[in-house]
Parts: structure tokens; sequence; C-alpha cells
């Protein structure tokens, strides 16, 4: 439990990350920027906030699937069903509790409002702030889903956790993209959790290579936290994995339309991205595949209906097979006609034109 201002800090953080514009195209963060940096402007009534945790993690190695390059990785928070609708309920069951106990009002949240969770999470003791920004628990580790309740009580509240990082540079060291410019700083533009999940655009060329076969999130900077072996994880069934989400293969994954990429991820977070994005992701996993019999399911996509998949399609298949790209560039581009396609043409041969040839 903590205090809506016991985290004055979050506030001037939050204001210099948009003012270097590390927030990326996530707009929604400028447009609730004063409600996030003061609770009273999401809601003028509240007096006290409860931080509840729950551990996500899974017990197998999570890191593993990266090795599988014909294969998908999906975070592990998104193998399962949506986490707002696992938590949200719970939520209000204690809300309910809470009233029917003490009386007074009370609103919840789950990740989609104004409220920056973990340096409130941080204030009520239930963690601290890890130098890859999430939240780390000495009980729970560094997989955790967080809620809010907030209250018109005045409850009183815990002792914030300390910083217990000390030297480990592990989350920092292992990130692909180094989305983190500085401990305890992100640039979301880097992170493949942005860029796989909310960036609307093509990925940046100098970022694709890096990316492997990271389709949805990552669990890098998570998976190595050395906080993680002390957790307790509950492995209810409404958190576990679905089977096909677990390793799902690229090929498969390639020939999705939107009813069927809306039929698999039925429930899951992974839906909010759409289709498009989302093999957008798969087509970048593909050009790293380092799998020629992969190339066929780019060429394919040269002629889907989003031109966002068509730039992917030309890039993965640039990768696989120069030459098959300079075969058909000619026809295909004359049919095309998008300004951005036509950009993605001009970087996979002029790439292809520097390639060595194999004899």
């Amino acid at each position: 439990m903590t205090r809506p201002d016991a985290a004055p800090q979050a506030k001037a953080r939050l204001e210099r990350f948009l003012a270097e514009g590390q927030h990326g195209d996530m707009a929604w963060m400028e447009r609730t920027a004063a409600q996030r940096g003061e609770p009273r402007a999401l809601w003028s009534q509240v007096r006290s906030i409860i931080m509840i945790g729950l551990n996500y993690g899974n017990a197998g190695d999570p890191l593993a699937i990266l090795r599988r390059r014909d294969h998908g990785a999906i975070s592990v928070y998104a193998r399962g069903d949506d986490y707002h609708d696992v938590i949200k309920p719970r939520l209000k069951t204690i809300a309910r509790w809470l009233l029917a106990q003490a009386g007074g009002d009370v609103k919840v949240f789950v990740d989609t409002a104004a409220v920056m969770e973990k340096p409130l999470a941080q204030a009520a003791g239930l963690g601290w702030q890890g130098k890859h920004t999430n939240l780390v628990s000495r009980q729970l580790g560094s997989w955790l889903f967080l809620g809010a309740i907030f209250t018109t009580l005045d409850l009183p509240p815990d002792s914030p956790e300390a910083d217990h990082c000390g030297s480990c540079r592990a989350c920092l060291d292992i990130c692909p993209t180094a989305a983190f410019p500085e401990p305890y700083r992100l640039d979301a533009r880097r992170c493949i959790s942005y860029l796989t999940i909310e960036h609307k655009g093509p990925i940046p060329r100098e970022l694709r290579s890096l990316m492997g076969n990271r389709i949805f999130g990552c669990d890098d900077c998570l998976a190595v936290c050395p906080w993680n072996k002390y957790a307790q994880v509950a492995h209810e069934a409404k958190l576990a994995a679905r089977e096909a989400l677990e390793a799902p293969r690229l090929a498969d994954l390639a020939r999705l339309d939107d009813a069927a990429f809306r039929a698999l991820f039925a429930k899951s977070p992974v839906k909010r991205a759409g289709r498009d994005r989302f093999v957008r992701n798969v087509l970048t996993a593909i050009g790293n595949s380092d799998d020629p019999a992969l190339a066929g399911e780019a060429e394919r996509l040269l002629t889907d209906a989003s031109a966002l998949v068509r730039g992917a399609a030309i890039w993965a298949l640039g990768q696989l097979d120069h030459g098959r790209l300079r075969e058909i560039a000619e026809m295909r581009r004359a049919v095309d006609g998008d300004p951005m396609v036509e950009a993605e043409w001009l970087a996979a041969l002029d790439e292809a034109a520097q390639a060595p040839t194999v004899s």
C-alpha cells in the first residue's frame, strides 16, 4: 500500500522520456502524461493505492526457443490468456472485500489506464525498478504482472523497497538491440517488445537482423535476472501457455489471413497487434532464419494486400535468396506502386548488388 504522491520522481522521468522521443509512436503516452505523473489527476478522490503483483514465469528456459530459428518466439506473458482478463477479476474480488470490510470507494486498473504502476509498486514495497526498468521483487522475481486498486480509504502505507540490483548488468548486456542507453533508462524505439507490438510502420532496417525469431515481445532482459531463482512461481491453469503458442512454425504463421489470425489468437494479447503487424514480425524472423525453404513464404507475400507485409516480404526474401529477388524485382515493382514498398525494393536490391556471388 502507498500514497498517491509517494513517487514524485516518476513525473520528471516521464517528462524526460517523452522530451527525448524515446516513446516512439506511442502518442497515447503524451496525451495522458499529466495523469500518469499525478494519480490524483486520474481520480481526485484517491487517498491510498494498493499495488498487487502476480508472477507469470514458467518452469522452462524461456530463451531456448531462440535457437529454433524456423519457429517464432512469443513472449512468455502472451502465450496464454490475455493478462488483463486474468488479473482484473482478481482485483475486483479484493476490491469488493475491501468495500465490505471498510467501506469507501474504489477503482481498479490493469495496465490500460494512465497509471505508472512500476514507480507506485516500488513506493508500496512490492519491489524495485531494476536496471531494465521493469519491476523486480525479492520474492516474485522479474516476471510480474501488476495491478492497482485506488481507494478513498486512508490506509497505512508500506515502506518503499530498496534497489537490490547491485553491480549486476545481466539485463543490460543481453539486450539484442542495445535498447538501454544507460542503467534504469529504456529507449523504446530500440526495444523489440515495442517494435513487435506498438510500432506501426516498417521495422527499422538496422534493427531487423538483431531481432532473430522474436515475433511478439522479448524476454531476454527478464529471463536473465538473478532474482528469478528466488521467485515463488504459481503454475495456474489460467496463466498456462497454450501449446499452439509455445513454438509455432514460421511457415504456418506466414500463411495466416485475418480470420485465421483472429482465431489463433482469440483471448490472447497478441490479437491487439493485428494480423498485418504480426505477419510483418514473422517475415522479419523468416529473413533471420537462414532457412532457404522459407524463401517461398516470403515470395508469396510479395502480393499481400498489406503494403506493410509486402515491404517486410521483400526484405525477408532478400536475406534468403538474393538471386530470386533480382529475378522478380522488375515485374513486382511495376505492379505495386506503393512508396513504402518501392523504398524497400530499392534498399533490398542495393543490398543484393553488394552481396558476394556464390558459384
